[in-house]
C-alpha cells in the first residue's frame, strides 16, 4: 500500500512532507485546511484523534507525530542515509537533535496561537508574546553555538534532523529575524535552498497560516 501523508500547509506536516522528498518516496498527499471545523470532521477524528497534522499511513503503520514520522521513515526507508541507526556513532546526537527540533516549535506555535489563531486583540496577551520571542531566541541560540564548526547539526554533514530543525527555524523565522543568528541565517539559507523544501512550500494563496510573514 502506498503512504498517505495528511497535511496542511506550513504546519508540522511540513517535515514529514519536506523529508519524504528528500528520501524520494512515492507518496498520496492529502491537503487539509489550516481550519479546525475540517480537521475536527468524524471522517478526520477517525484518522488523527486529536483532529490535528501531521498523520502517516503505511500501510498498516499510522504515525501522527511528526517526530516519530520522521524516525520511522528513516529506520525503515534511510537508516544508513539521513537516519542514525542504533549502534551508529551519531545516533544520540541524531536522537537529540530529532527532539530539540520540537523545543524550538513549540514556541513558534504558541506565537501562532497569539498572532494567527487568536483574532481579537483584547484576548492576545503582550506578556505571553514576550516570553515566548525570549525563549525562542534562546533555543535558536543553541543551534548557533553548535553551527560552530559545522555546516550541518551532525559533523558527518545532512541528515534528517536537519529537516526537523529546519522546519522549525521556518516557522520561527515569522517570529524572530534569523538574521541575528549569523550561523543559523546560513544554515536556514542552505536549507531553504534545497529542492526537496522548495517542493514542501505550498503556492502563493494557498491558505498558509505563515502567508504574508517573511
Amino acid at each position: 500500500m502506498a503512504i498517505t501523508l495528511y497535511h496542511c500547509h506550513e504546519a508540522r506536516s511540513m517535515r514529514s512532507l519536506w523529508l519524504l522528498h528528500e528520501l524520494g518516496l512515492e507518496f498520496e498527499l492529502v491537503v487539509m485546511p489550516f481550519d479546525t471545523r475540517a480537521l475536527r470532521t468524524p471522517e478526520y477524528l477517525a484518522i488523527h484523534p486529536l483532529g490535528r497534522v501531521p498523520c502517516l499511513i503505511d500501510g498498516g503503520t499510522k504515525l501522527f507525530e511528526s517526530g516519530a514520522i520522521t524516525q520511522y521513515l528513516c529506520e525503515t526507508y534511510d537508516p544508513a542515509g539521513l537516519g542514525r541507526s542504533a549502534d551508529h556513532p551519531e545516533r544520540a546526537e541524531w536522537l537529540q537533535w530529532l527532539h530539540y527540533a520540537e523545543t524550538i516549535a513549540v514556541h513558534g506555535a504558541s506565537l501562532v496561537q497569539q498572532f494567527i489563531v487568536i483574532q481579537d486583540d483584547a484576548q492576545r496577551s503582550p506578556l505571553v508574546q514576550k516570553l515566548e520571542s525570549k525563549r525562542l531566541e534562546k533555543s535558536i541560540e543553541v543551534v548557533d553555538t553548535t553551527l560552530r564548526d559545522r555546516e550541518y547539526l551532525l559533523a558527518s554533514g545532512f541528515s534528517a534532523v536537519d529537516v526537523a530543525v529546519g522546519y522549525s527555524l521556518h516557522l520561527g523565522r515569522a517570529w524572530t529575524a534569523l538574521e541575528a543568528f549569523p550561523r543559523v541565517n546560513a544554515y536556514y539559507q542552505r536549507l531553504s535552498a534545497r529542492p526537496a523544501f522548495q517542493t514542501s512550500l505550498p503556492d502563493r494563496g494557498a491558505g498558509s497560516p505563515l502567508e504574508g510573514r517573511p
